[in-house]
């Protein structure tokens, strides 16, 4: 796991050298094992290491072949690396280290960069200068676990592990308006969007070429249609799920350092560490406690862990963080308001004391429907059938507010799902109202009728790579700690993907398939647990914990001064949190963006650049 960057085109040798460094700098903490720089005429490559595989030089990045012609910086891990590194050995290739990145460079040699991505089984975004073709190839692994933006205009392109690096090496823009309103919608911002003008989001399973000023960008792969499989039971779609995570377990242990496991109260990282214990992998797992918060998942954490027989640490959330949006800003380069974000960072620092590769669930409630969203989309997916599509006229009152949420999403298929999120337009100003009118779009040809299989595609482009997957790069890697979730393996999404939504959801019960395995291999008591996901109560901590972002929403804000709100719109929003000690989503998000705003402002930002 790795800080990627580089500058190809006509910018002067020395100003890109320049840059270049400030952007691994930039993405130091990312890999805090060493540094490296390469440079052709008009292409610079940087790399920040972190040490996972071979941790001799060997595995130095930019690594280069032989005759220097081909440079690769690679951030990530290739799972089935060493099946590769046969087959190229069989094709007459010699390797002077033991890491997947040696197998990057010579597949892409060998194969060309589409017949080299259609190998690769893992996470990655990595860069491949080739200095005959005078071209460069960016590519993200198939899900879109690892990042990577770039910068392309007026004959070169640059590009970095992190819109912070491209941003402290002065690329990028103004703010963007619909990135911004898109972040007080949904308190993150998607890969649609980036924060600054000019910078883009390379999108999951995608290859970029850059060649004499041009960029191209190709989609590599897609997740198959729900019901493409052959019909398989239920039972066997447990089996073979079951097979496919212990698989996806024993790949993700390859390391030449020390691994961990992450475990909630929950069904997915239980399954997890309940595959490590099937592996004989003695490894540690972990768990974030909140004492006395109803939230806190310890208690049954550790009943988990009593059951597998592993050996298990509690990290307390520390009580007495004063401001916690210092050290959000710190890790993430665009406006991030994901409360479980602070979790993340609490355990990815605990965890870095005795790991460097740290295994968690992420990836089940996805692809095998674990969340409510799914089961009520299902249900007014079959509504649908029976009611015009069309909008029915219910009365605008509180009380009947889920009703009609419910009918809006049957009669209206996508956009009425989209619909029914909180509404912020009352407080925009002026920046963003003319946003709203041309912020979302969808189509929605089948209504209510295909409503299941809309929702979950926009739940991937959305939370899925907008949030879920930010969160936990940017925690783990601000400690130097790798990531890995078997539940993200390609294979298994393949698989899950294919199969029917009844089968997923068989009779009704979310996760149906992940909550069968569990009951038969860890217990049908953590079968049972309803979900609760990995929770930081910020909405109500902001008023009682972090009242100081609270009171920061009041008077001469950066967000009215600037145009994002309103003058004077948040003071009864603020009184009202005070008085009922909770705050709504949007306030925080508020909070988020304001202290945002102000470490961009000139004197901060020169502070923080040194």
């Amino acid at each position: 796991m790795c800080g990627i960057a580089g500058i190809i085109g006509s910018r002067a040798p020395l100003e890109a050298n320049k840059l270049v460094r400030r952007m691994t700098r930039s993405l130091a903490r990312r890999g805090p094992d060493s540094e490296g720089l390469e440079e052709w005429p008009g292409a610079i490559l940087g790399h920040r290491r972190l040490a996972v595989l071979d941790l001799s030089p060997a595995g130095h990045q930019p690594m280069l072949s032989e005759d220097g012609q081909t440079g690769v910086v690679f951030n990530g891990c290739i799972y089935n690396f060493r099946e590769l590194r046969r087959e190229l050995e069989a094709q007459g290739e010699k390797f002077r280290s033991d890491c997947d990145t040696e197998v990057l460079l010579r597949g892409y040699c060998r194969w060309g960069i589409d017949k080299l991505v259609a190998r690769l089984h893992g996470m990655f975004a990595f860069g491949v200068w080739d200095n005959r073709r005078r071209s460069l190839s960016l590519a993200r692994d198939q899900l879109g676990v690892k990042p990577l933006a770039y910068c392309a205009g007026n004959g070169s392109i640059a590009f970095a592990s992190t819109i912070g690096g491209l941003e402290d090496a002065g690329f990028g823009g103004e703010i963007d308006e619909p990135a911004v309103l898109e972040f007080l919608n949904y308190g993150f911002i998607s890969d649609a969007h980036a924060i600054f003008k000019g910078i883009r989001k390379l999108p999951p399973a995608t290859i970029l070429e850059w060649e004499d000023g041009r960029v191209s960008e190709r989609r590599y792969w897609r997740l198959p249609e729900p019901g493409a499989a052959k019909a398989v039971t239920f039972e066997e779609a447990v089996e073979e799920t079951e097979r496919l995570l212990l698989e996806a377990v024993r790949l993700r242990l390859v390391s030449d350092v020390p691994v961990a496991a992450l475990l909630s109260g929950g069904i997915d990282s239980a399954l997890i560490c309940w595959a490590l214990t099937r592996l004989n992998a003695n490894i540690k797992a972990f768990t974030v406690g909140l004492p006395g918060d109803s939230s806190d998942e310890t208690r049954a954490a550790r009943e988990s862990a009593s059951r597998l027989g592993i050996a298990h640490e509690v990290v307390e959330f520390p009580p007495d963080r004063n401001n916690p949006l210092e050290e959000i800003l710190r890790v993430y380069s665009e406006p991030f308001a994901c409360g479980s974000a602070h979790g993340m960072l609490a355990i990815s620092q605990a965890v870095k004391e005795h790991a460097t590769v740290l295994l968690t669930g992420d990836g089940g409630d996805d692809v095998f429907l674990g969340y409510p969203l799914f089961r009520n989309a299902r249900l007014a997916q079959l509504a649908s059938h029976f009611l015009p599509q069309t909008e029915l006229p219910i009365p605008r009152i509180r009380p009947l507010r889920p009703l009609r949420n419910f009918l809006n999403c049957a009669t209206q298929g996508l956009p009425g799902y989209i619909g029914a999120r909180e509404d912020v337009n009352g407080w925009l100003g002026e920046r963003l109202i003319e946003s709203t009118a041309a912020s979302e779009t969808h189509d929605s040809a089948g209504g209510g009728n295909r409503l299941l299989g809309d929702v979950f595609d926009y739940h991937l482009r959305m939370h899925f790579t907008g949030e879920f997957m930010v969160k936990v790069d940017g925690a783990t890697m601000h400690h130097g700690l790798e990531a890995r979730s078997p539940l993200l393996d390609q294979g298994l999404w393949e698989f899950a993907s294919a199969l029917p939504f009844s089968t997923r959801l068989h009779r009704w019960r979310l996760k149906a398939i992940l909550r069968e395995i569990c009951r038969r291999r860890v217990g049908p008591q953590v079968a049972a647990r309803p979900k609760q996901g990995f929770v930081i109560p910020v909405e109500r901590w902001l008023a009682e914990r972090w009242t100081g972002n609270l009171q920061a929403l009041k008077g001469g804000t950066l967000l009215a001064r600037e145009g994002w709100v309103r003058p004077g719109a948040l003071e009864s929003a603020v009184a009202e949190a005070e008085a009922q000690r909770a705050a709504p989503a949007q306030l925080w998000y508020l909070a988020v963006l304001e202290h945002w705003l102000a470490a961009r402002q000139p004197a901060a930002r020169a502070a923080r650049l040194g």
